[in-house]
């Protein structure tokens, strides 16, 4: 039923892409036999039309890789810096969610750890719908914030980094088997800003991969249960990526692109002060209009990366 669902969808996308390509061809037979600029407005509008979803449809092409059509596990912690940090991962937050709500995607709350003033101090998100983690990876990486703080009363510069990671959700063609003996849960009473948003009870679950040493927790649920329950599919997502970083391996060598995530190697930098860009520092993309794209305008940084993707492996 779900390569049913995916290839009925790619089969919407052809006929929107066709119906489009139909209508502008006839706005533009109209406007070359009529001399009105109302028409050839309307023209305009349905090229453009065209275009976008010719861009969306291009990118469906580059996403050639089984686990590019799984739903997406995004993970944000931010860097040292206290409160300036935390708002800055926060700010990432709302702009991926802003992101996948233009997609019609949906986004689930995993695990959102706040912080102790402002922002947040790690968030977990699942983003779900077809081609969700292959248009996210490549935000895998550190983000750089350089801005006037508003946390700092003599208004000074400030630069804020913040990491990003992307896992494929887990389906079901490379099994992840997790052994209970490679496993150790431990639960404890959920933090928060104070009163009674802060549990009684030890409800609060991490688990440590033992073998890999990864270690995911959720306190978002009430129930001890539910909570084991998500942090279990975040760390099946998390092991199931690395599966699938090994058969990659095994076919070719690390892309060049594939660089350690560390700070000091941030992929994009969002300047507010004292110019306002966004420059992306793996395929040079700039935009100047910084609000739009913490709005959540991420397609033209989406597409050129996996343009720059498609270009490595050619190579």
């Amino acid at each position: 039923m779900q390569k049913k669902n995916q290839l009925e969808n790619e089969l919407d996308q052809v006929k929107k892409l066709e119906n489009a390509k139909l209508n502008m061809e006839e706005w533009v037979e109209l406007a070359e036999e009529e001399d009105n600029l109302e028409v050839l407005s309307l023209a305009e509008e349905q090229i453009n039309s065209f275009k976008k979803i010719l861009e969306d449809f291009e990118l469906r092409t580059l996403l050639s890789l089984e686990q590019d059509k799984n739903n997406a596990i995004l993970e944000i912690h931010p860097g040292a810096g206290g409160t300036e940090a935390q708002d800055w991962a926060e700010m990432l937050l709302r702009m991926y969610k802003r992101w996948a709500e233009n997609k019609g995607y949906r986004v689930k709350e995993l695990d959102i750890l706040a912080g102790d003033e402002a922002g947040i101090k790690s968030a977990t998100i699942l983003v779900e719908g077809l081609y969700a983690y292959g248009l996210l990876k490549g935000e895998r990486g550190i983000h750089r914030l350089i801005r006037i703080s508003p946390f700092d009363a003599s208004g000074r510069r400030h630069t804020s980094f913040a990491s990003v990671d992307v896992y494929p959700e887990a389906n079901k063609n490379i099994k992840i088997n997790i052994k209970e003996e490679d496993i150790r849960i431990d639960v404890f009473r959920a933090g928060g800003p104070g009163g009674q948003s802060v549990n009684k009870t030890s409800s609060a679950v991490r688990i440590t991969h033992i073998p890999t040493g990864i270690v995911v927790q959720c306190q978002n649920e009430k129930s001890q249960f539910r909570n084991k329950e998500i942090a279990f599919k975040i760390l099946e997502a998390r092991l199931y990526e690395r599966e699938i970083r090994k058969l990659e391996e095994e076919k070719q060598k690390q892309y060049s692109q594939k660089s350690a995530i560390a700070w000091g190697s941030q992929i994009r930098t969002y300047t507010l002060q004292p110019y306002r860009l966004v420059k992306d520092h793996r395929t040079n993309t700039e935009e100047t209009n910084v609000d739009r794209v913490l709005d959540g305008e991420l397609d033209k940084f989406i597409r050129n990366y996996l343009l720059y993707l498609h270009e490595q492996k050619r190579k």
